[in-house]
């Protein structure tokens, strides 16, 4: 079925022709019943050589009851095979350092060393085998395919190359599509306005970064007198963090620049995290379910919601042989729906993209709130400055949601920042069912970042450290 084979060996020179709308036509538009067949047979597979050279996963199945032979169908999968967290992979990395008892490739097989950057507790190690590195890059070029890149177009990575997978992850995708790699990379002082001269005048096609660096480079090239629609994308691809799927945010971006964008990304430990990514005719994000398994699962049970149902995404691997996950709980909050899309790839579909890690929700007065519903109302707004803080405090014994919000400039002069101010309550009470204090700053005011916005400060943490010393000064 068009080089599916596991382990994964691709042509390195295949292409269709330039005009096709798919890269493998079968696989992309075959029935769905037929692709989950195949599916199921290439998960035992998968379960096979897992247990064979995992000792992470034969610990792991051994204790649930569970032998790769015991799967018969995919609702045995569901049924039988325990979700792997996080947390079993850090403990892994713990107990067999550096790369944990799940790395079933030996260590001379190593290509890429990648990993979380571990700013807080003990950073995740990612060991990716040389033929796992070119399935990456096929699996990349492919879906970049579906969004309309081709061969011989220049494609810009503005995102850190570092430890970070999301750079390699797009750039390892452009080399195989044949495209012009543009690594730009991101995070110096001064090296955002130094990007937004260079598309000036190298006018790429593509783009690849996060939504929240998209937009401040777009503000960076107006202030050094340069229009972000001159630079000439006609392509832009995001993942790290949610915005491309949100109206507000996606219009945004796509109104600046006059480009078309794309949503994309899992995880890292999931790579090719682009096996969720949207289409050039298909907004949201489709679930490449040949690539990588996505089930969509109840966050307590981890069994499968029903299409149109909220849950969190459970990956497989179905190709990678160096550190494999099967079922993976991403911890991430989304929808997914099965109808029919209008590339006519027939996979499921998550129309909203992620909303965002279910860690990132926080509860104010019985309310549960995502950052990206916020982000997404402001952006709408015109008189929003292009960024904005959410403050969660404590007023005696009520919890209060303040934001502060960056208003733009001509509306600042025209006197509108109370007017804005009043409008930021209006709106964000309607969306939330909450009441909502708004504090307006002049634009620049906030910090911006190149990388993944970092946007709510929860102060309540520290009214409760107070009560508890409070509490033991008045025991004592």
């Amino acid at each position: 079925m068009e080089y599916w084979s596991f382990p994964a060996a691709y042509d390195a020179s295949y292409l269709p022709p330039s005009d096709s709308r798919y890269w493998f036509p079968k696989r992309e538009t075959m029935p769905a019943a037929e692709r989950e067949k195949a599916i199921l047979e290439r998960i035992q597979l998968v379960c096979r050589y897992a247990y064979a050279n995992s000792a992470f996963y034969r610990r792991k199945w051994d204790e649930a009851g569970f032998h790769p032979e015991h799967l018969r169908s995919l609702e045995d999968f569901e049924d039988k095979v325990p979700v792997v967290s996080k947390k079993d992979l850090r403990d892994s990395q713990a107990l067999a350092p550096p790369f944990g008892d799940y790395l079933c490739v030996p260590d001379s097989e190593i290509f890429h060393i990648h990993g979380t950057s571990g700013t807080t507790g003990r950073p995740t190690a990612f060991a990716i085998g040389r033929n796992d590195w070119s399935t990456i890059a096929n699996a990349h070029a492919r879906i970049m395919w579906a969004m309309g890149m081709r061969p011989g177009d220049m494609i810009c990575i503005a995102a850190i190359l570092s430890l970070y997978m999301g750079s390699w992850g797009a750039l390892a995708g452009a080399e195989r599509l044949g495209a012009k790699a543009f690594p730009f990379g991101a995070g110096a002082p001064g090296m955002t306005a130094r990007c937004a001269q260079w598309l000036d005048s190298m006018k790429p096609a593509g783009f690849y970064g996060t939504p929240t660096y998209a937009l401040h480079l777009a503000q960076t090239a107006t202030d050094e007198g340069l229009n972000p629609r001159d630079f000439g994308l006609k392509y832009m691809f995001f993942s790290g963090e949610p915005g491309a799927s949100i109206p507000g945010v996606r219009d945004r971006i796509a109104d600046l620049y006059g480009a078309k964008v794309f949503d994309s990304g899992s995880m890292a430990e999931m790579s090719p995290w682009m096996n969720v990514a949207g289409s050039a005719e298909t907004e949201g994000m489709l679930c490449w379910q040949d690539v990588v398994y996505t089930e969509v699962c109840d966050p307590n049970t981890m069994r499968r919601v029903p299409y149109g149902k909220r849950g969190t995404p459970v990956y497989t691997h179905l190709e990678r042989t160096s550190q494999p996950m099967i079922r993976l709980a991403s911890g991430d909050l989304t929808l997914w729906t099965d109808d029919p899309n209008p590339c006519g790839r027939t996979y499921p579909r998550l129309p909203q993209g992620i909303f965002g890690r279910i860690d990132d929700m926080f509860t104010i007065r019985g309310e549960n709130v995502y950052p990206s519903e916020i982000d997404a109302a402001l952006n709408e707004m015109p008189s929003y400055g292009g960024e904005h803080q959410i403050i969660i405090t404590r007023d005696a014994a009520m919890d209060e949601l303040l934001l502060r919000v960056e208003c733009n400039e001509s509306s600042a002069l025209n006197g509108g920042a109370d007017q804005f101010r009043d409008e930021v309550s209006r709106r964000i009470q309607k969306l939330l069912g909450l009441r909502t204090k708004a504090e307006i700053v002049p634009k620049g005011t906030l910090p911006r970042t190149d990388f993944k916005a970092r946007r709510v400060i929860d102060d309540r943490a520290v009214f409760r450290d107070m009560n508890n010393q409070l509490k033991i000064g008045g025991a004592s």
